[in-house]
């Protein structure tokens, strides 16, 4: 059995601020407001500065629009449109720096898991496009997240160790934390998150060393017999 690495997408694997900015545009064009973009923009740039307390870019520009009275409806429309964009011209978005050459090269000695609140949209095309998709064992789209991270944690910890990466520790690390599997943050949030965690970066990247370390140090998990391993159903998301 081996270590699992649950990995995050959005401000994790996905680096950039082109789907955030297909948001704010698609909420201006609902919303028939052309100053919009520009006061979503800014409340983008305060959090990106560390100048604003927002659990990512999505919460920023969401957070204006809810000020202003748009209707979640609206927002969830704006949303799944740019979705549909990820990855476009529209949407630009990149791996962190050797992303395909550090994921494969783990994965002969982890377990690799995507899971991410977004839909499963064009998710799977950009991972193709990057030459990495093929190394995930398994790929969790529109998990709810936090509480819906669970049972693929809890399914994880079954086989080992467990890391979690992402880039809000209150979707993507706490749950992990409570389970007692490790954790890593990365993205703006890293430089002043109070949350405990076991390594920490600005970027995935920043941390490709540790995290093999921790591939390396995860000890062997004994095969349990049939009798003593928990009965429950996961339901997968893929």
């Amino acid at each position: 059995m081996r270590p699992t690495i649950v990995l995050d997408f959005d401000g994790t694997l996905a680096l950039g601020n082109g789907p955030i900015s297909a948001f704010a545009r698609a909420i201006a064009a609902h919303a028939g407001d052309a100053t919009f973009l520009g006061r979503a923009e800014a409340a983008l740039a305060a959090f990106e500065a560390g100048e604003a307390e927002y659990r990512d870019g999505y919460d920023a520009v969401s957070r204006v629009a809810a000020a202003e009275g748009i209707a979640r409806e609206r927002l969830d429309a704006a949303y799944a449109a740019s979705r549909e964009l990820l990855g476009s011209d529209d949407a630009l978005v990149d791996p962190p720096q050797g992303l395909r050459e550090f994921l494969h090269g783990l994965s002969a000695r982890a377990r690799l898991v995507l899971a991410t609140n977004a839909p499963a949209g064009r998710i799977l095309d950009v991972l193709e496009a990057w030459g990495v998709a093929e190394v995930f064992d398994d790929l969790h789209f529109a998990v709810g997240k936090p509480h819906g991270l669970v049972p693929v944690l809890r399914e994880a910890l079954e086989q080992g160790a467990v890391l979690a990466i992402g880039d809000i520790a209150e979707f993507d690390l706490d749950p992990a934390t409570a389970l007692g599997a490790d954790t890593a943050l990365v993205g703006v949030t890293a430089a002043h998150s109070a949350a405990a965690t076991t390594m920490r970066g600005h970027s995935l990247a920043d941390l490709y060393d540790e995290i093999t370390a921790w591939v390396h140090a995860a000890p062997p998990l004994l095969t349990p017999s049939a009798d003593s391993l928990p009965h429950h159903t996961i339901e997968r998301n893929h």
